[in-house]
This record gives C-alpha cells, structure tokens and sequence, in this order.
C-alpha cells in the first residue's frame, strides 16, 4: 500500500502565504512525477503545478509567480509554497505521485492524497 498525506492548508488572508506538504509512505520503490491539484467548488479539479525527480517543475499560469513546487526525493515529499494568495485560489488542494512499489514492477501507479482545504479570504 502507498499513502500520501498532505498538511498545512488552512485560512489566510489575501495576500498571505501558506506551505503545503505532501508525504508519500509505504511500501515504496522510486517515486516519478509529484504534483499539485485543486478543485474549487463546483469546479474541476485542476493542475498547479508539477516536479519531475530530477527536478524540472511546471505550473499553471494561474499560479506562475507565485507559487513554487519543491520535492525531497529522500523523504518522499513534495512541497508547494504559496504566496501573494488571491481569493481564487480558495479549493481544496491534492497531491498525486507516481510511484513504483517495487524492483520487479516495472511500471509506476498514480496514488493521490486526500486533500487539504485552502481558504483565502479577502
């Protein structure tokens, strides 16, 4: 079994700042591709941004400036710092990664986290 966890979402005023995690723990080989999602109500989930292992990122244009993905391969782990919050970027924000479980399995399977709630008030 994989599990991913995230923390650090919460209610922050415009303008503020928020760091969310991302864990990913179990039974674990190597880790691809980690990302960031949202879905605001009544809306789509949505990319934010990604982080490959070797480090190249993405983001949605929406974001871009403004927030940052960063992971730790050797905790398994991503990140994304939020700043400049806008009221629209209130949603609930998921993590995915891509993980293979073992040496003998050769492909990777997405496994997503349960969500953290961002509110941005203004």
């Amino acid at each position: 079994q994989v599990q991913l966890v995230e923390s650090g979402g919460g209610l922050v005023q415009a303008g503020g700042s928020l760091r969310l995690s991302c864990a990913a723990s179990g039974t674990i080989f190597r880790v691809n591709d980690m990302g960031w999602y949202r879905q605001a109500p009544g809306r789509q989930r949505e990319l934010v941004a990604t982080a490959s292992r070797d480090g190249t990122t993405g983001y949605a244009d929406s974001v871009k400036g403004r927030f940052t993905i960063s992971r730790d391969n050797t905790k398994n782990t991503v990140y994304l710092q939020m700043s400049a919050l806008k009221p629209e970027d209130t949603a609930v924000y998921y993590c995915n990664a891509y993980v293979r479980r073992s040496p003998t399995i050769l492909t990777y399977s997405i496994y997503w986290g349960q969500g953290t709630q961002v509110t941005v008030s203004s």
